[in-house]
Order: structure tokens, then sequence, then C-alpha cells
């Protein structure tokens, strides 16, 4: 059985259900793969390498939401300078790859271009298995930069890509891209809060 399977006769039936769904969701997320995660973002923004990162639709705006706090959100207050590119905005170079080669190519396209090894990609995918997300999943593990995968349904393809797998069990799109959302918040800020002078917590809003 799939979320939701039948109609609801009223919106607060509805949002009490889906906020089980989500709550559901994050308990099924891995807390031990989601450790590794942020030691590997935190790794390559000590180092100075750029962590990408991609995904189509929903999972474009939290590819792009991702640059901002990470780029933005975990420098505050910190002396982290993380190199952060999301592969889903930039519209001109999309849709003249899509355009002129294949949408199969608009993210591996821009990857082979910027990435060096030691680099991080991070790709945010409901499905896991959208093409062209694969293929940059699939360059990068092939290049020695690092993939940490966001997924839910079965996994797809970048879930056996990826060094880290980060997977919400759940089956309804929004409720996905709602913890992946999250996962991506999570990240930012315990990285911040991790470099953070313990005095300032308190005074800071998150």
């Amino acid at each position: 059985m799939t979320f939701p399977d039948d109609k609801f006769d009223a919106i607060s039936d509805f949002i009490d259900a889906y906020a089980q769904q989500v709550a559901k969701g994050f308990a099924s997320i891995d807390r031990e793969l989601l450790a590794k995660a942020a030691d590997i973002l935190d790794a390559a923004y000590a180092q100075g390498g750029t962590v990408y990162v991609c995904g189509n639709g929903g999972s474009a705006a939290i590819s792009n939401h991702f640059h901002c706090d990470h780029l933005k959100g975990v420098q505050t207050d910190t002396a982290i300078k993380p190199r952060v590119v999301s592969l889903s905005s930039t519209v001109e170079t999309l849709t003249a790859i899509a355009n002129d080669i294949s949408f199969d190519e608009v993210f591996v396209y821009q990857l082979r271009t910027m990435a060096h090894p030691g680099d991080v990609l991070v790709t945010v995918s409901s499905s896991g298995d959208s093409e062209n997300v694969v293929r940059a999943a699939k360059w990068a593990a092939g290049n020695n930069v690092g993939v940490i995968s966001f997924t839910g349904f079965s996994g797809g393809r970048t879930a056996e890509l990826a060094d880290v797998h980060l997977h919400v069990d759940a089956d309804n799109y929004g409720v996905i891209e709602d913890v992946h959302q999250s996962i991506m918040h999570v990240l930012a800020q315990f990285l911040r809060l991790k470099k953070m002078d313990a005095g300032l917590i308190s005074e800071r809003k998150f």
C-alpha cells in the first residue's frame, strides 16, 4: 500500500496522517550514515574541496537550498569557508547542454568540467534513479569524488553508487522531499554548531 491510498474527508485528518508519514521517514534515517555524511562534508569544507549538489524538480529546489544554507549558513560564526555549487541552478548551462547534447548529461557535463579528486557530490533524488543524477554519481564514483545520495522509494541506482546512502523509507514524493530538506538543514546546522564558540549558540538564531 502507498500513502495516500484513499480520499480524506477533512484536511485536518490528512495533515495528521501526513505528519505520521514524515515522522516515520525521519525515524528511518540511518544515524550512523548521517554522521558519516557530516564527516565527509566537514572534511571537504576544511580542506577547501568543493561540494557539488544536484537534483530534478523539487530535488533541484533542495539542491539550491543546500547551496544557500551550506555556503552561507555553515560559515556564520565559524571560520569555515564552504565551497558549494548547485549543478541545478545554472539555467543557461543546463538548457544549453540539454538542447545540444542530452538532458541526461546536464549534471555530469558540469561535474567532469569542474570537479577534482577529493571533492564531493551530493545527489538528491526521491527515486534515486533519474538518469542525469545517476550519470553524475557514476562519474563521481569513478573519479575519486565522494558521493552522498539522498533517496526514497527503493533507492534506485544511486543507492549502489554512493559512499553514503541516506535513504528515506517512504513512498510519497512530498514526504520524501520534506525529509530530504530537513536532512540538508540538519547537516548544515550541525556542522555550524560543531565549529561555533559554545557561548554564542544561545545568542544566535538557526
